[in-house]
């Protein structure tokens, strides 16, 4: 693969959120996690390549999608989309009901640290209740692996996703705090 198609195929790997729920239908759902707690109600799933997470407060929602091809998505409800290249921060507050901070990081490896790093975060996968899907890259031979991780509080939920394309190389990690209210995010 050329440096120029992996610059494409790393550019095309989006960040969504949206102001309401996202249809399942649009996602080949390898695993669910659903709590409804007394402050906020919250549900992620896993896919191929990506997952999306919903938060809801008081009546509002906001819902991450993390995705490598958004032509397939609504449009419908989007309140910002985040190019999943390098390294970057976003953080809003959506009305006095819930606040969101996210960070991405992206990297290409070579084949030898991208299976060191597979194997690893496999590994921790399964050692905890972490959501997963893994796949093989049929060009490539390569395994793909999607895992979200999860740590529900209070007031507030933290994920931890990490995205392995085999083909690339490539590993997106992303951590997002979703937060009942407007309170200050540590």
């Amino acid at each position: 693969m050329t440096q120029s198609q992996r610059d494409i195929c790393v550019q095309t790997y989006q960040m969504l959120l949206y102001r309401t729920p996202v249809h399942p239908e649009f996602f080949k759902i390898g695993g669910r996690s659903h709590k409804k707690l007394a402050n906020y109600e919250f549900e992620a799933w896993i896919h191929p390549g990506g997952h999306t997470v919903r938060f809801e407060h008081d009546g509002a929602t906001v819902t991450e999608v993390v995705v490598p091809n958004s032509s397939i998505l609504p449009d419908r409800g989007i309140l910002t989309t985040i190019p999943c290249v390098g390294e970057k921060d976003f953080d809003e507050i959506y009305s006095d009901r819930i606040s969101f901070v996210t960070s991405i990081q992206t990297e290409s490896l070579s084949e030898h640290l991208y299976m060191g790093s597979y194997r690893e975060m496999l590994e921790h996968g399964k050692g905890s209740e972490s959501l997963m899907v893994c796949d093989e890259d049929k060009a490539t031979g390569l395994p793909d692996l999607s895992l979200v991780e999860l740590q529900r509080y209070a007031d507030q939920v933290h994920v931890q996703s990490y995205h392995f394309v085999g083909d690339d190389g490539f590993v997106l990690r992303t951590q997002s705090i979703m937060q009942a209210g407007t309170h200050p995010m540590e």
